[in-house]
């Protein structure tokens, strides 16, 4: 992939990094600057490249629009925003006015939306189609309630759920979008953007190739916006949309993180959490040497427990057992003494999920104020459904876990379920959640 892109395309990469103006200092054409990704960490700064294809000849007006090297948009904004832009922020948006693709490469929390919705604005002011995709139901069911509250036409196709599919900007998960461009889909030929969230879902050896063949089949007058928190080939992913479909691909990266990311270890059979890396990615010497001794104690000895239970079969299993000292019950009550929820509980099954789930019962992490707005939000979603379908176990066996706080998410759970946990989660409802990777 990067021997074709650099035999047909050339990469302009300014020298310096962006701290407080929206725009980039030129460098000359082929610069041999290193991959955004091997950057040193600038507070809030960002560096700038892009993949040009080899006879490229811009005809933006400068004045407006800057210059390949140096986007800077000077002219009415699609989307107002009620705070200052970051550099990074600024500067795809830059990239997007002049109608040019655009990786945007920055870690969770640091903005990569405002990208998204600013693309999706000017979709609407400019009267075309646009597409945001997603690698999961879950994300595609958040992002279509997040997006409907931002703006007035928005539809959600999943393989679940189907709602206003002749919307203005439709959310979907790629499976779908590659299932539109397989089939021809006449929707594709309004469609003016596409963005891609979590590309980086395409270094996935299972799931990679439908993000590849959705780039590959997609008309080379669309264009398309690539969020990322970890995309540490940026440089050749870039050259190689440049070489594919024949346009500039910019790549904009920071590494300002502005949610603190701490690293804890728990011993199998241990009673304590050990900071290992703090906020400032620092290692904690003197934590993990008392990690390392209480390997040493007696009592914390492998004693052979593991997630066992029942069978999952697209149902919360009856009679989960109070496992007061299991490490999964230990780890999760100590969190939440410790004030660290939401927490988030992975298990590779979904026997394990709902193992653990029903192992909690000891545990209540709800308020009674909370328990009401549960109950009402639930009775609220399955009154949708006829009075049998309300008896079903899956339905009936949810309830008391949400009431404590507690959910489970996986593959196997009625769509309605999973669409209200995801709901819950996301308003702080549910504590803590059992789930596979579908979340």
């Amino acid at each position: 992939m990067g021997e074709e892109a650099e035999s047909n395309c050339k990469r302009k990469a300014p020298d310096s990094s962006v701290e407080e103006q929206p725009s980039l200092a030129p460098a000359p054409a082929q610069s041999q600057a290193d991959p955004a990704a091997k950057r040193p960490n600038i507070s809030r700064s960002c560096v700038h490249e892009v993949a040009v294809p080899n006879g490229y000849e811009s005809v933006k007006d400068e004045a407006v629009h800057g210059t390949l090297a140096s986007p800077a948009f000077n002219g009415e904004m699609a989307k107002q925003y009620p705070f200052k832009l970051d550099p990074f922020q600024s500067v795809s948006i830059a990239c997007l006015e002049r109608n040019e693709s655009v990786l945007v490469s920055a870690h969770t929390s640091a903005g990569k939306t405002v990208v998204a919705e600013y693309a999706i604005a000017m979709a609407f002011r400019d009267k075309q189609r646009v597409i945001y995709t997603s690698p999961l139901k879950a994300l595609s069911n958040q992002k279509y309630r997040e997006l409907s509250q931002e703006f007035t036409d928005v539809g959600l196709m999943t393989g679940d759920v189907t709602l206003h599919p002749n919307a203005t900007c439709l959310v979907m998960t790629t499976e779908i979008l590659r299932a539109m461009l397989y089939r021809g889909s006449e929707v594709i030929k309004e469609v003016a953007w596409v963005i891609f969230d979590e590309i980086h879902y395409m270094k996935d050896r299972e799931r990679g190739v439908v993000w590849e063949e959705s780039i590959i089949f997609l008309p080379p007058a669309i264009k398309m916006v690539f969020l990322s928190a970890t995309m540490s080939n940026a440089t050749e992913f870039a050259e190689w949309i440049c070489s594919l479909h024949k346009q500039p691909c910019h790549v904009v990266y920071t590494d300002f993180r502005p949610t603190p990311l701490q690293h804890y270890m728990f011993p199998i059979g241990g009673s304590g959490l050990y900071l290992v890396v703090d906020e400032n990615g620092q290692f904690r010497e003197d934590n993990f040497a008392k990690l390392q001794d209480s390997f040493a104690k007696p009592n914390n000895q492998l004693d052979g427990r593991k997630g066992g239970g029942p069978k999952a079969s697209g149902r919360i299993a009856k009679g989960g057992s109070a496992s007061g000292n299991s490490d999964i019950y230990r780890i999760v009550k100590m969190i939440m003494e410790r004030k660290f929820q939401p927490v988030i509980i992975f298990s590779f099954s979904r026997r394990e999920c709902e193992h653990h789930a029903m192992s909690m019962s000891k545990l209540d992490f709800s308020t009674e104020e909370e328990k009401e707005c549960i109950e009402q939000v639930f009775c609220n979603a399955i009154g949708c459904l006829v009075e049998e379908d309300r008896s079903l176990p899956a339905i009936e066996l949810m309830l008391p876990l949400l009431k404590r706080g507690i959910a489970v998410h996986h593959s196997g759970l009625l769509p309605i379920i999973k669409e209200l946990v995801e709901l819950l989660f996301q308003e702080g409802l549910v504590k803590a959640l059992f789930a596979t990777e579908t979340v």
